[in-house]
């Protein structure tokens, strides 16, 4: 039997001398080079008004310097023990600050020599904004003031920034709750060199506990020292001018947030037993209200250890989960309970209940609402009379929207949608919001009527809008769509509602996203609030084009088309392709059809893009369509080969047809399970000259209960993990592969094992293979030398074996 094979294969070693080359870190051709080392316009934060912008200036990469620096993976965190932050934490070099209507950003006064910035926030009436610096000893807490320009350090760097942003703003602007290493926080292990005093030994008691195949989970007990002593905190109020009160004692805060009013904090703390299975959200815990004044109040929720669930992707833990404040009330806390014990495979009519608690939290909880599917969350409104639910169900892929009256619960709550989650050409967009007397986001409502934006995707292109929707009858009016046909007009939020005012962004595939204030009642109400220039012009005239195209069985399929730069149309040379893809799972085939593929987009190579091959005389299909169905009872993966050759197969034929490639050299590639589908490609098709498959797993009997959009185990389902491992049809590789792998990969089923068994299974059977693991680097590589050492390798692997290579191909599967 399969599933027999597939278990011998598991546990077959093969025995084979590697052939090392030692080789430093590469640079691409200077062609490609220019692409990937450019200044970087800055990230941006705008008010809720759109008055005041704060620009964010960043290095594209790190440096493998930075990121050789001490690591403790404990519990799914990354942790520097010495900085107290995460190890793997973006950072900003500088802080620039614009007014709407200033024609140049100004430099922020005061900034620390050489910064390193994350966690920037706002106050809550943004005058001001809170941020972290972090230093080689630790984090430190700035404040910026807005109208002067100037950053004060408030802190010393003793902030513990373990877990999240280590601080909240005080509702009064005038101080920050802050999270600080404990005064008396014992030295961590060395858990490299300390002697084991006894083996570490887990138990199975009879209690199924299917959990994914989670990383950087806690090992031994000198694991569990060491993450106790990093996640504890003290916590302490510190006033914008530097003083400091504390606030409450040390404990394994993971969460803190203020109550609307600013009267009282809930925190969430991390108990004890820790667990060896899961990481450290699902470890016990404890939510307590405190008052502002830094008093506990009120234990409000206590959560066992989560390591055992019922099976199944909409499954969850029983108890209060989601708890969270109501943003229209002064201090009203919200939490769900499942009605189905948390398990999809019980039949009830409702599978959650929605409850509410007043302050002081003394009385018992009002039921709000019930859902149909799994509860997903609430907005509230600027109006305590209206509210909206959500919910979802992935195995039907269907959401609904609830509206509902909080103050009038004997009314049913209305069902105002009701679709597939995965149609995005009926999605009716997101609510608008403003901000309320809390300062909190709420759903704006005026005269029984709310807004909605949408990306307005369609089957003639993409069109976002704003549309007006009465409550009463759910009827929409649209109110404005964006009429162009060679950009993009991405709607974000509203900065005056009530003057038809909307910060939005506009792109093409030549000019650089920008943002502007678009007023939607006049006709020429658009003002341009940033100037950013294109850093790759090199490629800003490239062919651009968003093909459509069908599979053999009529679905349709869609692709982003580029050409080599400078390439005549007219002539039509035959160039080699490289052809990108991710598959993605649907449940039904009109979904599946439906392009969200922009050829008016802002044309942006990163450092995981193929864009930079066309300046090499290379076609690249970019995003291409691999739609995995499944309709009724039948799973998508059921047929995942037939149907990944098939997308495979499409995709050619389309572009060959064009008369743009030489077909006999086509390379595929992907990442993560796009690199999955690389290895299925190569290994049941002939289709392809040669592959690139970036971090990604190749033996499903190693994430035996599930993975990516498979729910069944191996057990219920052996064939189907046996059919799609690519490490169990190794022998039928006959096309060279490079394989790359992050030496670090904490991404859940994409051990760089995965990478490791496979090539040797590869080498052993005789194929062209190579394998790059790039020291310290994660599931997305971050360090500029091993992205550009990436690109060297995949240009060296393109160019041997797909631009200068023709193999007899055919158009058939093995």
């Amino acid at each position: 039997m399969k599933f027999v094979k597939s278990f011998l294969l598991l546990l077959f070693v093969i025995s084979i001398a590697k052939a090392q080359e030692n080789l430093p870190y590469q640079k691409p051709v200077k062609e490609i080079l220019d692409l990937v080392d450019v200044t970087l316009a800055p990230s941006v934060r705008i008010d809720q008004k759109g008055e005041n912008l704060i620009f964010l200036y960043r290095d594209g990469y790190k440096t493998i310097t930075e990121l050789s620096e001490q690591e403790m993976r404990l519990a799914g965190l990354r942790i520097n023990p010495k900085t107290n932050i995460s190890s793997r934490a973006n950072y900003y070099k500088n802080i620039k600050l614009k007014k709407t209507g200033d024609t140049e950003a100004k430099q922020v006064i005061g900034l620390p020599d050489n910064p390193r910035i994350t966690y920037v926030a706002w106050s809550p009436d943004q005058t001001k904004a809170a941020f972290t610096n972090t230093t080689a000893n630790g984090v430190e807490l700035w404040v910026l003031d807005i109208n002067t320009f100037n950053a004060t350090k408030i802190t010393d760097a003793s902030l513990n920034a373990n877990m999240g942003s280590p601080f909240r703003w005080f509702k009064d602007n005038s101080a920050l709750l802050v999270k600080f290493l404990p005064k008396n926080r014992e030295s961590l292990i060395d858990t490299q060199n300390t002697v084991p005093k006894g083996p570490t030994i887990s138990v199975s008691e009879g209690t199924k506990a299917q959990n994914r195949t989670y990383q950087d989970l806690l090992k031994n007990p000198n694991d569990e020292y060491n993450f106790e002593q990093l996640a504890t905190s003290e916590i302490s109020k510190v006033s914008i001018d530097g003083s400091k009160k504390e606030w409450a004692s040390a404990g394994m805060y993971s969460d803190f947030s203020f109550s609307p009013n600013g009267e009282y904090v809930m925190i969430t703390k991390i108990e004890k037993p820790f667990s060896y299975l899961v990481p450290y959200y699902r470890f016990p815990k404890e939510t307590t209200i405190y008052k502002s004044t830094g008093e506990s109040f009120k234990i409000v929720n206590q959560v066992p250890i989560d390591e055992v669930r019922p099976k199944g992707f909409m499954s969850t833990r029983t108890g209060k989960r989601s708890m969270n404040w109501r943003a229209d009330k002064p201090a009203s806390i919200t939490w769900a309970e499942a009605l189905d014990k948390g398990d999809p495979d019980i039949k009830v009519e409702y599978r959650d209940e929605v409850f509410q608690q007043d302050a002081p939290f003394n009385k018992d909880p009002v039921s709000l609402l019930k859902t149909i599917n799994r509860y997903s969350g609430i907005q509230w409104s600027s109006t305590d009379e209206v509210a909206f639910a959500y919910d979802y169900w992935w195995n039907t892929r269907n959401t609904k929207t609830y509206v509902f009256n909080p103050n009038k619960l004997s009314e049913k709550p209305k069902i105002i949608f009701d679709r597939n989650y995965q149609d995005r050409y009926s999605d009716p967009g997101s609510f608008v919001n403003t901000r309320n007397e809390y300062g909190k986001s709420v759903v704006n409502i005026d005269k029984k009527h709310v807004y909605l934006t949408g990306d307005g995707y369609t089957k003639d292109g993409q069109f976002p809008f704003i549309d007006k929707l009465n409550l009463s009858d759910t009827k929409t009016t649209r109110v404005y769509q964006s009429s162009y046909t060679d950009k993009v007009e991405n709607i974000y939020y509203a900065t005056n509602i009530k003057k038809g005012e909307f910060l939005v962004g506009i792109e093409s595939p030549s000019e650089y996203p920008n943002f502007y204030i678009r007023n939607i009642t006049t006709k020429n109400g658009l003002k341009q609030i940033t100037n950013f220039k294109n850093p790759f012009s090199a490629i800003q005239d490239v062919h651009k084009e968003v093909i459509k195209y069908k599979r053999e069985d009529g679905l349709e399929l869609s692709g982003t088309l580029y050409l080599p730069i400078g390439y005549d149309t007219a002539k039509k040379e035959k160039m080699p392709m490289i052809l990108w893809a991710y598959p993605r799972e649907f449940k039904d085939k009109n979904s599946a059809s439906q392009s969200t593929s922009n050829p008016n987009e802002f044309t942006y190579p990163f450092w995981g893009s193929m864009i930079y091959w066309v300046t090499r005389g290379y076609v690249v299909l970019d995003g291409a369509s691999f739609p995995i169905v499944g309709e009724g009872d039948e799973e998508p993966n059921d047929s995942f080969r037939k149907q990944l050759v098939a997308n495979g197969k499409a995709a050619i034929d389309a572009v060959d047809a064009l008369g743009y490639i030489d077909r006999n050299r086509v390379a595929v590639g992907g990442h993560s399970y796009g690199a999955f589908m690389t290895a299925n490609l190569l290994s049941h098709s002939d289709l392809f000259a040669a592959g690139i498959a970036r971090s990604g797993a190749y033996n499903r009997t190693l994430t035996p209960f599930g993975f990516q959009s498979e729910e069944r185990s191996y057990w219920e389902a052996p064939d189907v993990y046996y059919t799609m491992s690519p490490f169990m049809h190794a022998d039928k590789m006959k096309t060279p592969l490079l394989l790359i792998h992050g030496e670090a990969d904490n991404n859940s089923g994409t051990y760089p094992l995965q990478s490791e068994r496979y090539f040797n299974a590869l080498k052993g059977l005789g194929a062209t293979a190579r394998l790059i693991m790039l020291p310290k680097e994660s599931h997305g590589y971050r360090a500029k030398e091993s992205i550009l050492h990436l690109i060297w390798e995949q240009d060296q692997w393109l160019e041997k074996y797909v631009k200068n290579r023709r193999p007899p191909i055919s158009d058939g599967t093995n």
